[in-house]
């Protein structure tokens, strides 16, 4: 790993704090900053001038209805600028989501923000954790829903379960 330190910025909507939680994990990691989008889904100058020196930049939104938030929505639609100017190209990308059961369509919201990153030329950096080999312990085992592209965790009424929370610690993106 080289000395120098990487611009590494969060970008993400949280309805009842829990994808906040898990920003504020992987910031605590990686070093990153946190950018919580409001419940207009407004985007302040600051932060476009943030993401846009970035050398990393993360996504993340509760899963809704099988995609991201529309706070989060309209964020990834007033990029179009960018896109159109290839501001974000070779910059690195990935992505977290939470939902209210294992499954919950997770896995369409990370697509999103893959396919998002994918279109702006960024390069997505995967979970990189592998599912533990049996159901045993599912609230402790990291990944174990068994979802790669990025920290998928469930987020009931008792918070989440201490191996999504771990794999958020973890997530070397």
């Amino acid at each position: 790993m080289s000395d120098i330190a990487a611009k590494i910025e969060i970008v993400s909507y949280s309805g009842t704090g829990n994808t906040t939680a898990l920003a504020k994990l992987i910031a605590e990691t990686s070093g990153g900053r946190v950018w919580s989008l409001p419940h207009d889904g407004e985007t302040s100058d600051k932060m476009w001038e943030a993401l846009d020196a970035a050398d990393t930049i993360l996504f993340g939104s509760p899963t809704y209805m099988g995609g991201p938030a529309w706070q989060f929505k309209r964020f990834a639609d007033a990029t179009g600028d960018r896109w159109y100017n290839r501001q974000w190209q070779d910059t690195l990308a990935g992505g977290f989501t939470a939902s209210g059961s294992t499954n919950g369509d997770k896995g369409e919201c990370m697509s999103y923000f893959i396919t998002l990153a994918n279109q702006h030329g960024m390069i997505w950096a995967s979970l990189g954790q592998s599912s533990p080999p049996s159901r045993s312990n599912q609230d402790s085992a990291t990944i174990w829903s068994g979802g790669n592209g990025g920290v998928m965790a469930i987020a009931g009424r008792e918070g989440m379960p201490d191996g999504d929370l771990q794999s958020a610690r973890d997530y070397d993106a």
